[in-house]
C-alpha cells in the first residue's frame, strides 16, 4: 500500500508542542512533505533555533508515524527553525524579529555580563543577534566582548549617515563606548543619553536578527522611557541576585514594564550570582548571598524562572579578557546555554500567546 500524504499529516497532527500545547499541523510547522515509496521526507520548522525540546519533538514525529504507517516506514526529518515574531509592518527596525530589553533594578548584579553571554549563547544555536549596550554612562559592553579599540564604519544611504555596528563572536555590537575615548566620562543629561538610544536604534544598519538584546541601565530611567516610546519591545528579562536589597530593586525593574502605560511582557527572571561553586568542585554550591531569592520574585509576580548562573571565578576572568565564558567548557557554558534556551522558548509563548507590543504614546 502506497503512502499517502493525508496518513502522514493525520500521524503528525497527534504530535504536540509541549510550549505552545497545540499541535504541529495545526501551528504550520510540518512543511516540503515528499513521499517515495515507503521514504517519507519532511521538515519541521521549530520557532527558535534554540529550542531545547528539539530531539524530543522530532522523535514524537518518528514514534506517531510509525504507530501509523508501520515500523518499516523510512523516515527523513529535517530539524529547521523560523524564530517568530510579533513586529510586522514596524517602520523601525523591520527586519528585526524580536527586541528584548534586559533590565535590573541596580547596578552591580551582573546584567550586562548575563547580556554578553545569552547574546553569544543564543548566536551560536544559529540564531541572528544584535545587542545595544544603552548604559550611555558606563558602557562594559566593548570590553566585555574585547572590541574597545574598534570603531564602526560609516556609509551613505539615500543621504542619511548609517552606522555599522562592530560584529564579534557572530553578534552585532553598538555602544557608546565606540564612539569616545574609552578614558573619558561621558556626562550627559537625559535628553543627551536619550537621543544616543534613538540613533542606535534608527541611524544603525542592523539588518536581518531574530534577536536584539537592548542593555539597559540599571535603574528606572530615561533611557527606559525612551526605549518604549521608540520600539515596540517584544519582552523584559530581569536579572537579579538572591539578596533582599536586589530584590527590592529588581522589583521596582519589572513592575515599571507592567505599568498599564507600558504594558511590556515580562519574559521572566534570572538569578546571577546565585550560588558559589569552585570550578575544580563543580557539585559543590555555596549560597553566599542566600538562596532562590530570583526564583520567589519570579513566583511573586507569575513569570518565568529562567534560570540561576553560579558565581564561578572564569566567568569574571572572561568578563576582563573579553572573550565571554560561554565560549569556554564548563558549568558556566552550561548555565548560560540553558538560558539561552529558556529566553528563546519565553519568546516563542509569547509571541503565540500574546498581541504585539505597542511603542508607549503618552508622556511619562
Amino acid at each position: 500500500m502506497s503512502i499517502q500524504k493525508e496518513q502522514v499529516l493525520k500521524a503528525l497532527s497527534t504530535v504536540e508542542d509541549p510550549d505552545l500545547k497545540k499541535d504541529l499541523v495545526t501551528l504550520g510547522m510540518i512543511q516540503g512533505i515528499e513521499i517515495s515509496g515507503n521514504k517519507v521526507r519532511f521538515k519541521v520548522v521549530l520557532t527558535t533555533p534554540a529550542c531545547p525540546l528539539k530531539e524530543l519533538i522530532k522523535n514524537n514525529c518518528i514514534g506517531a508515524l510509525e504507530a501509523e504507517l508501520g515500523e518499516e516506514v523510512e523516515l527523513d526529518i529535517e530539524m529547521t527553525s523560523n524564530v517568530t515574531t510579533t513586529r510586522n509592518n514596524t517602520p523601525l527596525l523591520p527586519q528585526v524579529k524580536n527586541i528584548i530589553a534586559v533590565a535590573s533594578g541596580k547596578g552591580g548584579v551582573g546584567k550586562s555580563t548575563t547580556a554578553t553571554n545569552l547574546a553569544v549563547a543564543l548566536a551560536n544555536s544559529g540564531a541572528k543577534v544584535g545587542l545595544i549596550d544603552a548604559d550611555i554612562s558606563g558602557p562594559s559592553i566593548p570590553t566585555m566582548f574585547n572590541v574597545e579599540s574598534e570603531q564602526p564604519s560609516v556609509k551613505q544611504e539615500d543621504g542619511k549617515n548609517i552606522i555599522e555596528p562592530i560584529l564579534q563572536y557572530g553578534v552585532k555590537l553598538m555602544s557608546i563606548g565606540f564612539l569616545t575615548p574609552a578614558d573619558s566620562a561621558v556626562i550627559w543629561r537625559g535628553p543627551m543619553a536619550s537621543s544616543a538610544l534613538r540613533q542606535f536604534i534608527s541611524d544603525v544598519d542592523w539588518g536581518e536578527l531574530d534577536y536584539l538584546l537592548i542593555d539597559l541601565p540599571p535603574g528606572t530611567s530615561d533611557i527606559h522611557l525612551t526605549m518604549v516610546q521608540t520600539i515596540p519591545v517584544t519582552g523584559a528579562i530581569i536579572v537579579t541576585t538572591p539578596q533582599k536589597v536586589a530584590l527590592a530593586d529588581a522589583t521596582k525593574a519589572l513592575t515599571m514594564f507592567l505599568q498599564p502605560q507600558i504594558n511590556v511582557p515580562i519574559l521572566g527572571v534570572v538569578e546571577n550570582m546565585a550560588y558559589f561553586t569552585p570550578e575544580e568542585l563543580p557539585d559543590n554550591k555555596y549560597y553566599i548571598f542566600g538562596q532562590s531569592g530570583g526564583k520567589k520574585l519570579s513566583e511573586k509576580f507569575d513569570v518565568s524562572f529562567l534560570g540561576e548562573i553560579p558565581i564561578v571565578q572564569s566567568i569574571r576572568e572572561s568578563g576582563d579578557s573579553g572573550y565571554p565564558s560561554v565560549l569556554k567548557e564548563g558549568i558556566t557554558s552550561q548555565a548560560y546555554g540553558a538560558l539561552a534556551e529558556s529566553v528563546a522558548r519565553q519568546i516563542a509563548i509569547r509571541n503565540a500567546e500574546k498581541t504585539k507590543t505597542e511603542v508607549v504614546q503618552i508622556k511619562i
